[in-house]
């Protein structure tokens, strides 16, 4: 029996650790598809072609893919048509009554609309792969610079590989969410990002070499790096701590209640979401600007909407703020909060249960998700400003840092959350096996 309760422990950590050895394999598993390239593309024209591109829609995405687009491999697609087509959903949630309904349905109702979302995914992947490979083959003279046979079946086949791989990919994050730790589109993102770091000091300690950067320009982006993560580090572990007190009640010779807990708000409710659904909307423009040549559109996009810009940076803020606060009122409801508190005999001191704690929640919760919006807006836009003050190539923008970051400090939390919800569990079985024997 002692050696039954002994060995506990380490049942818990082997478990754990196979969580994260069972993550690890399946981020190792996206990083090999990465370097699986479709066939018929001319692999050095596209590389070079991805070198001479900045911050618009093809870096972003080839960032995000940790280098997949700029293979053209079958993850090329990444997970953009999943947060697109989550973007989608969560916009009709608000609006479709059908979809409203089911998100009040809990598991049953989130399993139907997460069937959704992976249809819509699918459908995404598709038309996009399908543009993309008709770009490729269009480009250049006469189609022969990307693609060796810029044909019809080429581009269908294309986006067929293409669609398949972002099927994949999305299979990927749910099964490291289900069965890691973590969530696993966020760390698919995460592990793309940081595969791009080697390259990104090989050039910069390249450009330092050959006199094209100064040791002043290093030293300001060193510095600049350092205090976006500690204030990320920061900002992510504040939260608003709202007391909460239970009613004492009696029943039989017993007092129940009477504790006083809290009720943390975080600052940032809605995480690196804002950012990520932001860049990937204020892409569009600047995608169909680079495949529409020659028209009004395309020279308002080319002249106006150049990232970096004032206007590029104004949408860009407006678009942080607007999914700072759509989504946080997803995640965060204060009805429903009040209610529940109702129910269990809870209160916040000083306001009347029901519709005024709502109120005083929701007042909280608004002010705290503008303090988290204007803190995601400076972390994504101040770097790539003192850039370009400083005349200095910001490879590494706020965006890639505040997701790198974000996601770290997340997935470390929902590890120290396991890991103690293992000890107890542990502890309670050595409890009930110490209590059988006592009785015996």
């Amino acid at each position: 029996m002692g050696q039954r309760i002994s060995s506990l422990p380490e049942v818990t950590l082997n478990h754990l650790t196979k969580k994260i050895l069972f993550t690890l394999g399946f981020l190792a598993l996206y990083r090999v598809g990465v370097h699986v390239p479709i066939p018929g593309v001319n692999s050095e024209a596209l590389a070079e072609f991805f070198r001479s591109q900045g911050a618009n829609l093809f870096g972003m995405f080839n960032m995000f893919s940790g280098g997949a687009l700029e293979r053209f491999s079958i993850f090329a697609l990444g997970v953009m048509p999943y947060i697109s087509a989550s973007i989608i959903v969560q916009l009709l949630t608000v609006i479709v009554p059908h979809l409203e309904a089911l998100s009040k349905e809990g598991d049953a109702g989130r399993k139907k609309i997460t069937q959704y979302t992976r249809y819509g995914t699918i459908v995404i992947a598709l038309v996009q792969g399908f543009m993309i490979a008709r770009g490729l083959a269009a480009a250049g003279s006469g189609g022969g610079n990307f693609v060796n046979d810029p044909s019809t079946t080429w581009a269908v086949l294309t986006a067929i590989s293409l669609t398949a791989g972002t099927a994949f990919v999305m299979w990927l994050g749910e099964q490291i969410t289900e069965r890691g730790v973590g969530n696993g589109i966020s760390l698919i993102i995460f592990c793309g990002i940081v595969a791009g770091l080697p390259k990104i000091i090989i050039n910069t300690f390249t450009k330092f070499n050959s006199a094209e950067m100064e040791l002043g320009q290093i030293a300001v982006l060193a510095v600049v790096i350092v205090l976006i993560t500690a204030g990320v580090v920061f900002m992510e572990q504040g939260s608003r701590q709202v007391p909460i007190q239970y009613a004492k009640r009696q029943v039989g010779n017993r007092v129940y209640g009477g504790q006083t807990s809290h009720l943390p708000i975080r600052i940032n409710t809605a995480g690196v979401i804002p950012p990520i659904f932001a860049s990937s909307l204020l892409q569009i423009p600047v995608t169909m600007g680079q495949f529409v040549k020659g028209g009004a559109f395309a020279s308002f996009v080319s002249s106006v909407l150049i990232p970096g810009g004032w206007l590029y940076n104004l949408i860009y803020l407006a678009l942080i703020v607007f999914f700072s606060f759509f989504y946080t009122s997803i995640q965060f409801k204060p009805d429903d909060i009040a209610e529940n508190l109702k129910k269990h005999g809870g209160f916040i001191p000083g306001i009347r249960p029901g519709a005024r704690t709502s109120e005083f929640l929701g007042k909280i919760i608004n002010r705290l998700t503008l303090s988290g919006a204007l803190y995601l807006s400076a972390i994504c836009l101040i770097p790539s400003i003192i850039a370009d003050s400083f005349n200095v190539q910001f490879y590494f923008g706020g965006t890639s840092l505040l997701i790198i970051v974000g996601v770290a400090l997340e997935t470390f939390r929902q590890i120290d959350a396991h890991r103690q919800s293992l000890r107890y569990e542990a502890f309670m079985k050595s409890t009930t096996v110490r209590s059988r024997g006592g009785r015996r």
